[in-house]
């Protein structure tokens, strides 16, 4: 114990002593038009490159001015609400035909996507010992952390896993498109048997289902889930499947994969992004803001009871104190998400006559309410609900468990991710390398003996 105290102690001086050296005055930023965030003064993303892969719309620069406009996201040119509006309308499941949109470039044909079916079908096992070795021996707590690992496992069961040619990279993507989602399954058994001492359910996969249908089937311990569930669960996926290259976790993707590094790592790097707070956790936040309003609100669909709470949070006196209102807020749309109003059209229906009807009504307050309430205090630029507002909800409904949230748009993304890596890696040809600028100055060597 003393032992232990002393390092701590020692740590604790260290801390002391980077602060006291690796300070940067906010002021140089400004001064030398650094673009921190990879973000120009205005807001806008800095150009990085080009991608034929996605469009995010959410606003229009008009004589150097940026202006507001509703937005939209195109998946290859074709609007992702009309994809999904004709899935949905049909009831059939899209996701399979949305990752071959993305990697391909084009829609399929009944027989091109009835092909890729039955060779995602082909590769959803696990190689032989993989989860006895890789997942059961060493559980994590958290499952982002244990799919970032798991890809990297997979490394060393690829008999030729630096290989870059097309071919390869195509197999090996689709390989990890039809697995990541029974990784994120079997990962969160184990992390249940493991550290929250439950039961862990261990099915045999089903091959011949839908990715959405699969992950249902594989999650619930009495295998048991209705149509109407397998097809909203797949709406989710088909609108987290991809957001553009300059998201977080793509960019580090295409970063990577500058670097002609293997494709498990890139993919790792990704999930790795995508786990961060500020990026993939946000619908956990939402989620944990609404089971904070129910405890300090006595109806969460009173107009002015809400608008009282969401007053606190923005003056730093409720919930974590951050002054923020999750699930609102983008860094593209302006107007509107076309994600968030995807889910609100068809989700609500869902939730009808069910105890989340009332829960939906109170994020629809908190989108309707925001808005104005940050108008009063001064911020002037367009705000809208993002879809992290209201995925949180959905996934409860589908009785999904929060630890399988993040992990579950991470099993969506990868079909992006996959899409730009290859696009990269053939198209880029060139390392990517921005610049930093030094601000320490030179200094003489000083002897350890005088300093």
């Amino acid at each position: 114990m003393h032992r232990q105290n002393s390092v701590i102690r020692g740590i604790q001086d260290l801390c002391e002593e980077f602060r006291r050296y690796n300070q940067i005055d906010a002021k140089l930023y400004e001064k030398f038009d650094v673009k921190r965030g990879l973000r120009n003064q205005d807001g806008t993303g800095v150009m990085a490159g080009l991608t034929q892969i996605c469009n995010v719309h959410g606003y229009v620069i008009n004589e150097g001015e940026r202006e507001p406009v509703e937005g939209a996201l195109y998946y290859r040119g074709y609007d992702v609400k009309e994809l999904v509006g004709h899935c949905v309308e049909a009831r059939r499941f899209g996701f399979e035909e949305v990752v071959y949109l993305l990697i391909f470039g084009v829609l399929p044909t009944e027989e091109q996507l009835a092909g890729l079916k039955q060779i995602l079908s082909h590769f959803c096992y696990l190689p032989e010992d993989f989860f006895e070795d890789m997942m059961l021996k060493a559980p994590s707590a958290n499952i982002m952390n244990k799919l970032a690992r798991s890809i990297l496992a997979l490394y060393s069961y690829d008999s030729d896993p630096d290989n870059l040619s097309l071919e390869s990279e195509i197999g090996r993507a689709l390989q990890i498109i039809a697995r990541l989602g029974n990784i994120a399954v079997k990962a969160y058994q184990v992390k249940r048997r493991f550290f929250d001492g439950k039961t862990m359910f261990l099915h045999p996969e089903q091959p011949g289902l839908s990715f959405s249908e699969e992950m249902l089937s594989l999650l619930r311990g009495d295998r048991i889930y209705t149509e109407d569930e397998a097809l909203l669960l797949d709406l989710c996926l088909m609108i987290h499947a991809e957001h553009g290259g300059g998201n977080n976790s793509t960019f580090a993707c295409r970063v990577l994969t500058s670097s002609h590094t293997d494709a498990y790592s890139a993919y790792a790097s990704a999930v790795g992004a995508l786990k961060g707070p500020l990026h993939g956790g946000a619908n956990l936040q939402v989620m944990r803001m609404l089971s904070d309003m129910k405890e300090h609100v006595s109806d969460i669909t009173n107009e002015g009871e809400v608008a009282d709470y969401l007053q606190k949070l923005l003056n730093k006196e409720g919930f974590d104190r951050s002054g923020k209102i999750y699930g609102m807020g983008h860094a593209v749309y302006t107007l509107s998400d076309p994600r968030a109003e995807i889910l609100k059209k068809y989700a609500v229906g869902h939730a009808k006559g069910t105890e989340f009807e009332k829960d939906f009504e109170a994020l629809n307050l908190i989108e309707s309410l925001t808005p104005e309430l940050m108008a009063k205090k001064g911020i002037t630029k367009p705000i809208c609900a993002n879809f992290d507002l209201y995925t949180g909800t959905v996934y409860r409904m589908l009785d999904i468990p929060e630890d399988l949230f993040t992990p579950l748009f991470a099993t969506a993304r990868i079909a992006g991710w996959s899409a730009h890596r290859i696009e990269e890696l053939f198209t880029g040809n060139r390392i990517i390398r921005p610049a930093y600028k030094a601000i320490a100055k030179p200094r003489a060597y000083v002897p350890i003996d005088q300093r």
